[in-house]
């Protein structure tokens, strides 16, 4: 299971990923990863990820990472002549695209990266 959020608005998000792994459900390897990237000095999110295992002969983990963008990425893509709106705008769309990279349907791959490059309001000039 793996969230990928990018937060925009003002606002504060609670998080609450739960796995529960149940007694029969031996030899069973899990992973939960919630990543977030926070814009703006009002945004807040409050991530809990969880794992209850009953089971003994398990694999479970979890992860979770919140973040801003990287000024320093910033700097090298817009000393680059790439203006701020689209640096921050291919940094948004490369955190976004570790999920997307994983489906597995070409025509929803596609259709997915389109919604969030028209959401970023910018045109990569390429095929997505």
């Amino acid at each position: 299971m793996s969230y990928t959020k990018v937060y925009l608005m003002i606002m504060l998000l609670v998080c609450n990923g739960k796995v529960i792994v149940d007694k029969k459900a031996q030899k069973t390897n899990a992973f939960q990863q919630n990543d977030n990237i926070l814009i703006g000095n009002k945004a807040s999110i409050n991530a809990k990820p969880q794992l209850e295992i009953f089971a003994d002969d398990v694999k479970c983990s979890h992860g979770c990472t919140i973040g801003q963008l990287d000024k320093n990425a910033l700097f090298y893509l817009q000393s680059r002549g790439i203006p701020a709106k689209e640096a921050k705008a291919l940094l948004l769309f490369a955190f976004g695209n570790d999920v997307v990279e994983k489906i597995k349907i070409p025509a929803l791959k596609s259709r997915i990266s389109k919604l969030i490059a028209q959401k970023l309001d910018v045109d990569f000039g390429i095929n997505l």
